[in-house]
């Protein structure tokens, strides 16, 4: 391991991520009571500009007046960028109590971003005495904050979570597509000619770099990475399949904008039992080893070493966290 240490954002169980429009108070209650483990408020893009001050009143009330159990709660707040963004941070934190976890933070570009609102939330958590720091999850949905993901995963001690807003990016990358996750017909490779042998069509994910990229900058800084949204939520099979390929390159959790994607999520970022029996056998066996002097060990005819101990013990936490353990 590095000399230089990276400490971890608060562990919370982040497998699946509700958003919940802030003009649609109907639907909080329902939010409170489902199976997502993570619900945010939205102040932003599910909200149009004539509908942002009711939309702002809606959430302040139900941070005080709804029961949100032991859910994670957010507020994804409008950009930099807008006339709102100063007047969610000061209405939501002057006025909604201590109940708030997280701050949601969309199309950060730069440190210089995460810096200007952790600055105003610090102002504003000190003038009213609160007791609880709100954390802050950061969007990533442009070319620049791509560009710019390592300084902003490290630009402010309350960053938790990084989170790839597809759909955004996708516009300021110019991308050929319309639709929100999942993959697109012409990005794929053909196979070589071979006499008389029909060339096959591979489609890739288009997401795969963006994915990778920012969990490499998530795990560098202690932060989790989160994938986005999949829009096409009548599709659970393309829900899925965009999930699991998120999870084998490190994602903790997925968002559901529809509640149908909640225990799809739920199950897809957490690991089975089968992997779960797989893990303890490699830590009993290591266990083993390590008492008779040897730093590695076979199992199953295959080869675990003191890296398997600090993979299977990241995925025992993970299945400690989904249980409750």
């Amino acid at each position: 391991m590095s000399f230089t240490t990276v400490d971890p954002a608060p562990a919370r169980l982040n497998r699946s991520e509700l958003a919940v429009p802030g003009g649609r108070p109907e639907l909080f209650e329902k939010a409170a009571r489902s199976q997502a483990d993570v619900v945010f408020l939205d102040l932003e893009d599910a909200v149009a500009p004539v509908e942002k001050e009711p939309a702002r009143r809606n959430i302040i009330s139900a941070l005080r007046d709804i029961d949100w159990g032991d859910k994670t709660l957010s507020v994804r707040i409008n950009g930099l960028d807008t006339p709102y963004m100063y007047r969610d941070v000061i209405d939501i934190l002057e006025q909604g109590g201590e109940r708030l976890d997280l701050m949601m933070i969309p199309k950060v570009g730069a440190a210089s971003d995460v810096y200007a609102l952790d600055m105003l939330t610090t102002q504003v958590e000190t003038a009213m005495g609160r007791k609880k720091r709100v954390g802050f999850e950061l969007i990533i949905e442009s070319a620049l904050g791509m560009a710019n993901i390592d300084a902003i995963a490290a630009a402010s001690p309350r960053n938790e979570s990084l989170h790839f807003g597809v759909a955004d990016y996708a516009a300021s990358i110019q991308a050929r597509t319309v639709g929100i996750g999942g993959p697109h017909p012409d990005y794929g490779v053909l196979t070589d000619p071979r006499d008389g042998e029909t060339r096959a069509y591979h489609w890739g994910d288009m997401w795969h770099y963006a994915i990778a990229r920012l969990a490499v900058a998530a795990r560098a800084n202690g932060l989790r990475p989160i994938d986005g949204p999949f829009g096409d939520f009548s599709d659970p099979d393309g829900f899925r399949a965009q999930a699991n390929r998120a999870a084998a390159l490190g994602c903790e959790g997925k968002w559901a904008i529809h509640p149908s994607q909640i225990d799809e999520a739920n199950a897809l970022f957490s690991p089975s039992e089968e992997d779960i029996a797989a893990a303890r056998r490699i830590l009993q066996t290591m266990e083993q080893a390590q008492k008779e002097g040897r730093g590695a060990a076979s199992l199953d005819g295959k080869l675990i070493d003191i890296a398997s101990i600090r993979q299977a013990e990241s995925l025992v936490r993970r299945a400690d966290r989904a249980t409750g353990a």
